[in-house]
């Protein structure tokens, strides 16, 4: 137990604009962050907001904990003391500071007083996640701030708008005054007394996150498959995901150290941006044997490859998947992931899934498996928190059950009713999983099923939808909503039989804008994308989607989302980009994109 002052004080301050939070809370340049007040003007607003939520009652415990990122400790050390002087009593900080969003979420659930705890039995009631995710992190880029609720979710847009309403209002903080930094490297279990009533522990960053993973797959026979010729390569980033890789994939699993490349978090994530993608994550891509657009390069050897790749984003939620020389669409992984829930325990003890559910603009891949399979499956605005409702509907609601349940989006996450976020280290053990029970019978020394050979059967059963995303970032905000603008009066509000069809004999059929009405709760959500449907001249339907990223710090991201659906198999080991060349082309016309941005190609394609 380690004592320091308490000299709570009170500290007159005004509003600062610009702390609307996001889809993924409120990310900005970490030189913002460093402003006078910035931080302390949210953490209070968002204590205060979390009252509210609370009947009025101050908070008894809560997790703070980051990606590692550039300015987390500095953030942890203020937000440490407002959340004394404000009287929470139980502050958790995990040791060194750093936990992936996934792991935070596993404290919130299971974490009792003795540090041990099942699902659900879990005593914090929220937790301040420093992270900007996938962004770039260090002097001249991007932090951020979120918060997650008691059940371990992202807070919900009701939570979000009434700390953004408080940010607007605020006139003073509370802090504690004259007291020594804290150790974050202490040993797990040291106490700062910052109150007579609020204490700082540090807590094994760990163990929870560890039993939730144990809770959902059969360990033993990972590690056994992992000594039988299956090999991996995981790709931390430099991110928060890299030390919970280590101590599964190598401590727990007994793969060698030379698995994981990347895993020790930096503050700026080695100079890397931590978006496990096909552009960002390069290095990994390459010694996978594949190239810039997904597809296998031919002057590699398959057989001299990792049986699968991974890597995670910078706070260990997103997840990227790869085989020899075969790279999977994040909308393929969840539609695998489901069609063989019999490889992972988890889904499989209880008969499958009661429900599914994907971001709009992720790929109907799981549409079609849930529909053969009988399961529910919803169609929700990117953001994880309409997941929430719907994996906590009997939980928060009273309402239908829909766990074991599955679900993702298109930005490379997946996840499933283990936790209350994506969670990147959870889709490749789904994978070694699905890996391990395809190799069932598999002779010592035989030649291994890898990803391609289980996809490409997968395709031959459902059919293959080709997709692919064109990401055009930091464009003017202004050019960026005019865009979406031209979409709206052009072609979702205006007459289709007028426009000019261009010379791709791709025909536009319709558009329209997606809204999302909650099943749980009924809460609407209007504006959530631009969706553009299309008919190739075979017959075959496709898709293009729109909308601007809410998860940037500076400018406008727009994202275009590109799906066709291939039955014919013989079609089938075109490269995605390749095959939608026409359609994006065909939408960019349309939409005047570099009439309007001056962007005449995106900044990634994924």
């Amino acid at each position: 137990m380690s004592t320091t002052t308490d000299e709570v004080v009170t500290i007159f301050t005004s509003p600062i604009e610009g702390q609307r939070p996001g889809t993924s809370g409120l990310r900005k340049k970490v030189e913002v962050w460093q402003e006078k007040n910035y931080v302390e003007n949210f953490i209070q607003s968002l204590i205060d907001t979390a009252v509210d939520n609370n009947g009025g009652k101050m908070l008894d415990t809560i997790v703070v904990a980051g990606d590692g990122r550039y300015y987390n400790d500095e953030a942890i050390q203020i937000i440490s003391r407002i959340c004394a002087a404000n009287g929470i009593a139980n502050i958790w900080i995990p040791q060194n500071g750093i936990m992936s969003t996934p792991a935070v979420s596993a404290v919130i659930r299971r974490r009792t007083e003795s540090g041990e705890g099942e699902d659900g039995q879990g005593i914090a009631q929220g937790g301040i996640v420093l992270t900007a995710s996938h962004n770039p992190g260090g002097p001249g880029d991007d932090f951020g701030i979120k918060y997650n609720e008691e059940l371990g979710q992202p807070a919900g847009e009701e939570f979000t708008e009434a700390l953004y309403k408080k940010t607007l209002e605020i006139s003073s903080y509370k802090t504690v005054a004259n007291t020594p930094v804290l150790d974050l490297s202490a040993p797990v279990g040291t106490k700062y007394q910052l109150t007579p009533t609020s204490a700082v522990t540090i807590i094994d960053p760990f163990q929870n996150y560890l039993d939730a993973l144990k809770s959902c797959f059969d360990f033993d026979q990972l590690r056994k498959f992992g000594s039988s010729g299956f090999s991996i390569l995981f790709d931390g980033m430099h991110g928060a995901g890299g030390i919970f890789a280590k101590r599964v994939l190598v401590d727990e699993l007994g793969l060698p150290e030379t698995s994981l490349m990347r895993c020790n978090p930096l503050p700026d994530f080695g100079k890397c941006h931590p978006d496990p993608n096909l552009t960002y994550a390069d290095v990994l891509v390459k010694k996978m044997g594949l190239k810039s657009d997904g597809s296998a390069d031919s002057s590699i050897d398959a057989s001299t490859l990792p049986t699968l790749g991974a890597a995670n984003d910078g706070d260990g939620d997103r997840n990227l998947i790869a085989g020899a020389g075969f790279f999977v669409t994040p909308s393929d992984s969840m539609a695998l992931i489901c069609d063989n829930y019999e490889a992972i325990p988890q889904f499989a003890r209880r008969g499958g899934f009661n429900g599914v559910a994907r971001s709009m603009p992720s790929s109907a891949a799981l549409d079609v498996v849930a529909k053969a399979r009988g399961i529910p499956c919803f169609v929700t605005p990117t953001g994880w928190k309409f997941f929430g409702n719907l994996m906590s509907s009997k939980e928060s609601f009273d309402g239908k059950d829909y766990t074991p349940f599955l679900c993702g989006e298109e930005s490379f996450g997946t996840g499933s009713d283990h936790v209350r976020e994506k969670d990147g280290l959870w889709a490749v053990l789904a994978w070694m999983s699905i890996l391990s029970k395809a190799n069932e019978g598999i002779s010592d020394g035989g030649a291994l099923i890898g990803v391609s050979e289980v996809v490409k059967r997968h395709w031959s059963k459902y059919g293959r939808h080709f997709y692919c995303r064109y990401d055009y970032e930091g464009v003017d905000s202004d050019a960026a909503n005019q865009v979406m603008d031209i979409i709206r009066d052009n072609l979702v509000n205006g007459d289709a039989s007028s426009l000019d069809l261009g010379d791709s004999g791709i025909k536009f059929i319709d558009a329209v804008e997606f809204s999302y009405t909650d099943p749980v709760d009924g809460s609407q959500t209007s504006k959530q994308g631009l969706i553009l449907n299309f008919q190739f001249p075979s017959g075959d339907p496709a898709r293009v989607v729109f909308r601007l990223s809410g998860t940037g710090s500076a400018g406008a991201t727009i994202r275009m989302y590109l799906e066709q659906y291939e039955k014919d198999t013989s079609k089938h080991d075109m490269s995605a980009p390749v095959a939608l060349k026409d359609l994006a082309d065909e939408a960019l016309r349309l939409v005047q994109m570099e009439k309007t941005t001056g962007r005449d190609a995106p900044t990634v394609i994924t």
